[in-house]
Order: C-alpha cells, then sequence, then structure tokens
C-alpha cells in the first residue's frame, strides 16, 4: 500500500480545547494537499471551514464529544446544527453509562436519531473502546450494525487508550457487512497505519501521518 493510498483514508484531525482559526485552517490545507479522506474539527469551526474548503475537501465534526452523557436531544440539536453549517460527516460519541447499565435499548435508539438527522451522510460511532470490556464492545457491534450507522470507531483520542490492534480485529469479526471501521487514537506511525487497514480498518483518525509526511514531530492524537 503507498503513502497515497493511506492518505486516502485519514480523518486528518484537531480537537484540542486549544484549537485556533490559524490551527484549524492549516488542518484544512493540509487535507487540500495530501487529499484525506476529511479533516476532523471542532463543530465551532464547522462553517468556516467548509466555506474555506469548499468541495477540496470534506469537513467531519464530533457530537457529544468526548464524554458522551449528553442528552439525545443535545446530540441531535447537535448533528443538526452541524450539517446546517455545512458538515459533510459526524462522529458521535455513545453514552457509555447507558451502555455499562445495559440500557441496549436507549444505546440503539440514540445512534438511529442521530443516523436519521444525518440523512445521507456518514455516521461513525465512537465506542471509546479503553472503557469498555469485550463483552461490551461485542454487543456495540450488534447495535452499531443493527443502527444503520455507516462506521463504527475505537476512540476519541481524549480518554484512558486510543485504538489497538486487537479492538480492530474484534470490530472487523462481529460487524456487519453494512459498517466500516475506524481506528482513532495513537496512530504514530506508517506500519501501524498498513497494520490497522489490513486488520479491517478503512479510516484512521490520526493527526500524526499528515506530520510524518511532511518529516514533522509525529506527536499528538
Amino acid at each position: 500500500m503507498n503513502q497515497k493510498d493511506i492518505l486516502a483514508m485519514v480523518d486528518h484531525t484537531l480537537l484540542l480545547q486549544t484549537a485556533t482559526w490559524e490551527e484549524i485552517k492549516a488542518i484544512c490545507d493540509d487535507g487540500i494537499q495530501y487529499e484525506t479522506a476529511s479533516v476532523c474539527i471542532p463543530a465551532c469551526y464547522v462553517k468556516q471551514a467548509k466555506e474555506y474548503v469548499g468541495s477540496r475537501c470534506r469537513v467531519c465534526t464530533v457530537i457529544g464529544f468526548p464524554n458522551g452523557n449528553y442528552t439525545t436531544a443535545t446530540k441531535v440539536f447537535e448533528t443538526k446544527d452541524a450539517i446546517e453549517n455545512g458538515a459533510d460527516e459526524i462522529d458521535m460519541v455513545i453514552n457509555v453509562g447507558m451502555l455499562k447499565a445495559k440500557e441496549y435499548d436507549y444505546v440503539l435508539n440514540e445512534i438511529k436519531a442521530i443516523k436519521e438527522a444525518c440523512g445521507q451522510r456518514i455516521l461513525k460511532v465512537i465506542i471509546e473502546t479503553c472503557l469498555l470490556t469485550d463483552e461490551e464492545k461485542i454487543k456495540m457491534c450488534e447495535i452499531v450494525t443493527e443502527s444503520g450507522a455507516d462506521f463504527i470507531k475505537t476512540s476519541t483520542g481524549f480518554s484512558t487508550g486510543g485504538a489497538t490492534f486487537a479492538d480492530v480485529e474484534l470490530f472487523a469479526k462481529y460487524v456487519g457487512p453494512n459498517v466500516k471501521i475506524k481506528a482513532a487514537g495513537g496512530i504514530s506511525s506508517m506500519e501501524d497505519a498498513e497494520k490497522f487497514i489490513a486488520l479491517g480498518a478503512s479510516r484512521l483518525g490520526t493527526s500524526r501521518i499528515v506530520k510524518i509526511v511532511k518529516n514533522e514531530q509525529g506527536s499528538g492524537y
């Protein structure tokens, strides 16, 4: 797999609380130059970013981020607002507490409501694997498959861990054929990126891969 193929699967990401428009603009410039799958940025910059990139790059944003424990109505509002502002793709965080309490219908219905708000736009469901048991991860594979969402995603990058090879392997085993896999958080080398893809990921959430290509320090998300 060549470098261009890998970059085409990268959601080039900057979600830090301190992110300024100048930094977001630089991420957008990278996304355009390196033809990444999207740029993944905070919701407050979506309108400005979409006006800046136009059709040259897809804009992704995050919903219920990073903790996930907002009301469904709040998440649906966030989603609709992001789409009005020009978001092409949505990455939402599940309510982890509800999953752990085995409130599976709640988790499923919330994803369905956000998917409905997305319409034809891509929805990725962040399940925060570092906080879950394998049993809970498998249950989320089932729920995401049933929900109609497009992707299951490992991590926010803001909790206790990021993507692991084992989690992507588990996803590939248990998700339905309608669900793709996004590995995110801690992808720090081209070798790691290639292995995640080989295991079944078709998106990678990271800021480091573009930095590596640019011969910059590969640190961060």
